[in-house]
């Protein structure tokens, strides 16, 4: 019986370029070669593709690849390929852009489709379909920065265009500090900030910026800050869910990657009820984007309440070694080979 051709593509042009390289090695490491013929493909931040030649090298975080071949002809190097496993991270692999190319050379991949991918990775049209779904969320506004100045977007979509000051001055009126700062399009925590009070959110609004246009400023909540993953195209099943405990005031991409001292704790310390809760809204997050293959659906319990707020999914979660996702399934009895498996089947299902 011949082996699947299976193409892993990482890297790419996003300011995650470096976590998926690490990702993508840990896959690749992984991946069972029982099953499977590996064609690892590296996107430089350039956009330029490369077959990758040195996959078993153990990577860390900004680690260089130079051992690779330029493709020339990147259409007919995929097409033949059997199926494509994306581990790309953020803007141009997570967005739905290269799930569309995907699609228009009919080949299938592992993952969300190009609505999914789209919708997860823009926090702000995340959050407005989540509220549809009757899912509880911190309150929020939505500003875009506009030349010199900032429109503002109310509950409608009516806007207004506003000057910096004039602009945190009406969030300061809406929301209370401390206040989160988020691209809309970033992921790893790239570009967020908290804000404790208005001469903070001013700096952050404009830092932001420097990552997207679009700028998601939340309610920050006081409590656990919980995960949960989610596994299959309609038949989806979901994890155990495990705890953040960020060793910075909170979980920023340094400390995701850089400090040591963030740990996780799988499975939570929370009450058997509040988790089921979790792991039904998960699924229910997932199939509201019309998700498919996976994700990681990301919540906080609030400290006073024990009220449940879903804070973002995401559709391509990391797959380093210390990533939430196969960490999450490992406690939940799915192996890591084994786990890669399943999303390669599924995603051979879902073309």
């Amino acid at each position: 019986m011949s082996k699947t051709k299976l193409g892993v593509i990482f890297g790419g042009m996003s300011t995650e370029n470096e976590v998926s390289v690490v990702s993508a090695n840990s896959v690749l490491r992984n991946i069972d070669p029982e099953k499977y013929e590996i064609y690892p493909i590296y996107i430089g931040k350039d956009g330029i593709w490369y077959q990758c030649k040195d996959r078993q090298e153990k990577r860390e975080l900004g680690e260089k690849i130079h051992n690779k071949e330029k493709i020339t002809n990147v259409m007919e190097y995929l097409n033949n390929l059997d199926v494509l496993f994306p581990v790309l991270h953020g803007l141009y692999g997570e967005d739905g852009s290269i799930q569309g190319l995907f699609k228009l050379i009919k080949k299938p991949f592992v993952g969300c489709g190009v609505l999914a991918s789209s919708v997860g990775m823009d926090k702000v049209y995340t959050k407005i379909i989540f509220d549809k779904a009757g899912l509880k969320q911190a309150k929020y506004e939505y500003i875009r920065k506009y030349k010199e100045h900032y429109i503002y977007v109310d509950n409608y979509f009516n806007e207004e265009i506003l000057n910096l000051e004039e602009v945190t001055e009406k969030i300061a009126n809406n929301l209370k500090f401390p206040v989160f700062i988020k691209p809309s399009n970033s992921g790893s925590s790239v570009g967020v900030n908290k804000a404790k009070n208005k001469e903070e959110l001013k700096k952050y609004v404009e830092q932001a910026a420097e990552f997207d246009a679009k700028i998601l400023i939340e309610e920050g909540i006081e409590g656990k800050e919980v995960e949960c993953a989610v596994l299959g195209n309609e038949e989806v099943i979901a994890s155990c869910v495990g705890e953040i405990k960020p060793a910075e005031d909170f979980y920023s991409y340094d400390a995701k990657y850089k400090n040591e001292e963030s740990r996780t704790e799988i499975p939570a310390n929370i009450p058997e009820k509040i988790t089921n809760e979790i792991r039904r809204q998960a699924i229910k997050a997932f199939k509201a984007i019309d998700g498919k293959g996976l994700s990681r659906v990301d919540f906080f319990i609030e400290k006073e309440t024990n009220q449940i707020y879903i804070n973002e999914i995401n559709t391509l979660p990391g797959f380093t070694n210390i990533s939430m996702y196969p960490m999450l399934w490992e406690a939940s009895g799915i192996c890591y080979q084994e786990l890669l498996t399943k999303l390669i089947e599924l995603g051979k299902k879902n073309p």
